[in-house]
C-alpha cells in the first residue's frame, strides 16, 4: 500500500494545497505516506484511522512531528472523527472512501469538521469506487459541500491504476 498509493497520495497532497497555518484531516491514512506529505505542509495534521496496525505505521513514519506535536493520531471513521466543529482547513483521502459504510454519514460529519471555506479532496481508484464519481460528487452536494469538481488521474507507471478524484468546498456561509 505504501508504495502502489505513493504517487497518488502525493499528487492529492499538491490538489489539496494545505499550507502554513492550516490544519489538514487525512482519513484512512493507512501506513501514512500520504500523511507524512501533508505534514510537511500544513501547521498540524490529524490522521483518522479504524486501523490500530495503520495507525501504528503512521506513528513509526511521523515519529518526529508527533513528537513536536504537528501530527496527531486517532482511532475513528469517516463519519466519526472525533474532531471538534469546524477545526480543520482540509480534509483529505486517498483509496478509502470504498470502505465508507455510510457516506452519507461521512460526509456530514467531514462537512461538520470543516471550517466555512475548507475543502475537501478525496481519491480512489476508479474501479474501485462504489458509485460513480459523478454519484459521490451529488452525495458530497447533498451534504452541503459546493464548487464540486470531478476529473480522472493517471498516475505513472504502467501497472498503475486510473484515480477518480473530487474536489470540493464548504461554502463560506452556510446556506442551511
Amino acid at each position: 500500500m505504501a508504495s502502489s498509493n505513493a504517487a497518488t497520495e502525493r499528487h492529492v497532497s499538491t490538489v489539496a494545497r494545505a499550507g502554513d497555518g492550516e490544519t489538514a484531516l487525512v482519513v484512512g491514512p493507512g501506513p501514512g505516506v500520504g500523511l507524512a506529505e501533508v505534514a510537511t505542509k500544513a501547521a498540524v495534521t490529524i490522521g483518522v484511522d479504524p486501523s490500530p496496525d495503520m495507525l501504528g505505521l503512521c506513528g513509526q513514519r511521523c515519529a518526529d512531528r508527533i513528537s513536536n506535536g504537528t501530527v496527531r493520531l486517532h482511532q475513528g471513521t469517516a463519519a466519526s472523527t472525533g474532531q471538534e466543529p469546524e477545526s480543520v482547513d482540509v480534509v483529505i483521502s486517498v483509496n478509502n472512501v470504498q470502505f465508507w459504510e455510510d457516506r452519507k454519514a461521512a460526509f456530514g460529519e467531514l462537512f461538520r469538521v470543516l471550517r466555512p471555506g475548507g475543502r475537501i479532496v478525496l481519491s480512489a481508484h476508479e474501479k474501485s469506487l462504489p458509485v460513480s464519481r459523478h454519484e459521490l460528487a451529488d452525495e458530497l452536494e447533498q451534504a452541503g459541500f459546493a464548487d464540486l469538481q470531478t476529473w480522472v488521474w493517471d498516475p505513472p507507471g504502467p501497472a498503475a491504476p486510473r484515480a477518480a478524484q473530487l474536489r470540493a468546498w464548504r461554502p463560506s456561509a452556510d446556506p442551511r
